[in-house]
């Protein structure tokens, strides 16, 4: 699928949001300004091994590894482009040549290239440093956008919870012991994180939304958003209310760990092996879940966040900003930041990968774990469907029914005879749920189609039924 993506952005050409870089032996001149321009304007896309005109050139086998190297280790360095960036980058091969792809997002940050800002046009990067003008509206943009960009110049370190701050830090460098946050102070993580900024409107510094989200006391993120909460809720006897419920109203941290927890208390988890490695699926689906709605949320709307355990289903939504607009296809998406900070911030102490990545992992972990596939609406409401084991075993169950039914009418048979076979007591249940639907499929046929409520009428399936 990767590999039609490139030959149509190649046809496609340069422009906006694509650039193609040679790069046969290292990185050209100027890929980390386009980087930059990317992240400041739209995103973009960028393809290694591929000339000016169009023409795949390929990258040198020899020298793959060390491009690969030396492009993560720049956009990782805030010396080169700050504040820094994780972007992943993959291999393909197309004509058997060797290319690498790069899709940047569009960032709610404004980032710089060696000290200095670039914005991107049709013709490709330019530096509007010294143009206060441009520079302005670039920040003034991203703020309106983002709204975890918005700058509360009243609220203090002191509303902030410290052991939230450490623990933060401990996470990240769980995830690499040689981790930047190892040695700053608080402030300067919360700086690094881009979560003290400046309001290019007013002209004031402060934390933002997503710092007071992430780590603000209860008291004070309610403060800024009153209707700030996540439910959790597990409905699979008692329909109308519920069995278990968390009402989740806290930072977000905390909150990812107690729906982490809650899907581990409701949800099987049966065994599976990834080579030999025994994989927790139902970890990995609810930990997608968890970081999606809490990573893809607009906070500023009051519509409630639920995740919901159902008998057939998990079920999960949000408010939205909506990007596709509509049912995402996961073979074919061009996933968009939402809230690109708290996003960042999830990705350091390991609670999120690399974006776009959460889509790939439910589907493949759904397919394990309940034979299905996930759905994914982003629209006003941002939902994500579950299918889970007991969903799968009802389909098997209706599936071994239809065919012990099928066979059954393989002479046909009345109504009455099919009800008392299968031991149902409801002939309105019957008719509906299993009768008309094997009709509608060519399945199962009448013998008196022209009168189906016929009194004489009788069924029979395509195998070696026989009109009578």
């Amino acid at each position: 699928m990767l590999n039609n993506k490139i030959l149509k952005l190649i046809k496609e050409g340069e422009g906006l949001r694509i650039e193609f870089k040679e790069c046969k032996t290292e990185l050209s001149k100027g890929i980390y300004e386009t980087v930059t321009a990317f992240l400041n304007r739209n995103g973009g896309e960028l393809l290694l091994g591929i000339n000016d005109r169009g023409k795949i050139t390929g990258i040198d086998k020899d020298h793959i590894e060390q491009i690969k190297k030396d492009f993560v280790t720049a956009i990782n360095n805030p010396q080169k482009i700050t504040p820094s960036v994780y972007l992943s980058i993959e291999e393909v091969q197309i004509e058997n040549k060797q290319i690498l792809y790069i899709y940047v997002p569009e960032s709610s940050q404004v980032h710089k290239c060696n000290g200095k800002i670039y914005d991107r046009n049709e013709d490709g990067d330019f530096d509007i440093t010294n143009n206060n003008t441009l520079v302005t509206s670039l920040y003034i943009n991203k703020q309106t956008f983002y709204t975890e960009n918005t700058v509360y110049p009243y609220c203090k370190i002191t509303d902030l919870r410290k052991d939230l701050i450490d623990k933060a830090r401990q996470l990240a460098v769980n995830q690499n012991s040689n981790h930047p946050w190892k040695n700053m102070s608080n402030i300067e993580i919360l700086k690094s994180a881009k979560l003290f900024t400046k309001d290019y409107q007013t002209n004031k510094e402060g934390f933002t939304l997503a710092c007071i989200l992430l780590f603000g006391k209860d008291e004070t993120i309610l403060s800024v958003v009153p209707h700030h909460k996540t439910d959790l809720i597990l409905r699979k006897i008692n329909v109308d209310r519920y069995d278990d419920r968390d009402d989740v109203r806290t930072n977000l941290i905390e909150s990812y760990e107690r729906i982490i927890a809650f899907g581990q208390k409701h949800l099987s988890d049966p065994f599976y092996l990834e080579g030999t490695q025994r994989i927790s699926v139902r970890d990995k689906i609810i930990r997608e879940i968890a970081s999606n709605i809490l990573i893809h949320r607009e906070y500023f709307n009051p519509f409630p966040a639920k995740i919901i355990i159902e008998k057939d289903r998990i079920y999960s939504e949000n408010s939205n900003k909506p990007h596709i607009h509509g049912k995402i296809n996961p073979n074919n998406f061009t996933p968009f930041p939402k809230n690109p900070v708290i996003a960042g911030v999830f990705k350091q102490i390991g609670n999120a990968d690399d974006l776009g990545s959460g889509v790939k992992n439910l589907v493949k972990y759904t397919k394990i774990y309940s034979n299905s596939k996930p759905e994914i609406h982003d629209e006003d409401i941002f939902r994500v469907i579950i299918p889970t084991q007991q969903a799968t075993m009802q389909a098997t169950m209706q599936d071994e029914r239809t065919n012990v039914l099928l066979t059954f009418c393989l002479e046909p048979k009345t109504r009455a005879e099919i009800q008392n076979f299968l031991k149902l007591s409801n002939r309105d249940h019957l008719r509906k749920n299993l009768l008309l639907p094997l009709l509608n499929k060519k399945l199962l046929f009448q013998t008196i189609p022209d009168k189906p409520r016929s009194p004489n009428q009788k069924y029979y399936s395509k195998k070696k039924g026989k009109k009578t």
